[in-house]
């Protein structure tokens, strides 16, 4: 798959919200992995500054523990960093890329652990090209320990830090009238609910008519979910709007 075209994975969350995410290509994966590789010998190099330290115990047990510890760094880099980070390592997150479950969940231990451990077959014959053979034919540009652990690597556009008050556009917010229901939807909103309501607030002009009101009707029917506001406080408002009044609630209040 050309570096040019752009694969994306359709998942539903768990609130029943479809949403794409752009997978990452085979190549920014590549150069991820090789601004990870530098770290890890960065790390190996300066356990190597040490070894003199052992010497006095003998030099095959130097070279051995030298071994053994390089091995660990090698294998625990990428396991620490995706769990710490939730999904992401020095190059990843330098690309802008993460690692998630490929229905959407967030990744587990295990899922971690596999994709990792794996990774030594994905480096054959030579460097990662198994691996990246792959990628190329694999409709979700997965690797072997991707497929094994059903994980999938997505790429994350930057945004900038969002303008509150222009997406708001200074409008009145009826639901603010209501401040003991306000603070129930801040509550009992998750994190990921209120992220989405904001990126489609943030996305919505690029969004086609069509596709634009499917998906503020979903968000919407969720938040409706979760709390009730009053008839007055609702009448009249599109389902956007009552997005972006929530979303006011959630961020802003």
């Amino acid at each position: 798959m050309s570096d040019l075209q752009t694969q994306s994975l359709t998942i539903r969350t768990p609130e029943g919200i479809v949403f794409p995410l752009l997978l990452a290509s085979p190549i920014t994966r590549f150069l991820a992995l090789f601004i990870d590789t530098a770290a890890v010998q960065v790390v190996v190099s300066t356990l190597g500054l040490l070894t003199p330290l052992l010497l006095p115990l003998g030099v095959d047990f130097t070279f051995a523990m030298f071994t053994i510890a390089s091995f660990v760094i090698n294998i625990a880099y990428a396991m620490v960093l995706e769990w710490a980070w939730r999904g992401q390592t020095i190059g990843k997150r330098v690309l802008g890329m993460r690692v998630m479950d490929e229905n959407g969940f967030h990744l587990t231990p295990y899922q971690i652990i596999i994709r990792n451990l794996l990774r030594f077959a994905d480096m054959l014959p030579l460097y990662y090209m198994l691996g990246g053979i792959f990628c190329l034919v694999s409709p979700k540009s997965q690797r072997l320990g991707d497929i094994a652990a059903n994980t999938v690597v997505i790429r994350m556009p930057k945004f900038k830090e969002p303008d509150l008050d222009k997406i708001m556009e200074d409008k009145f917010n009826s639901l603010a009238e209501y401040p003991h229901i306000a603070a129930r939807l801040r509550q009992r909103a998750s994190q990921e609910t209120a992220g989405v309501a904001l990126t489609a607030l943030m996305r919505r002009d690029e969004l086609n008519p069509q596709a634009r009101l499917e998906l503020f009707h979903a968000i919407a029917e969720h938040l409706k979910e979760i709390v009730t506001f009053p008839q007055e406080a609702v009448e009249g408002l599109s389902d956007e709007q009552y997005v972006r009044n929530s979303v006011d609630i959630l961020y802003r209040s």
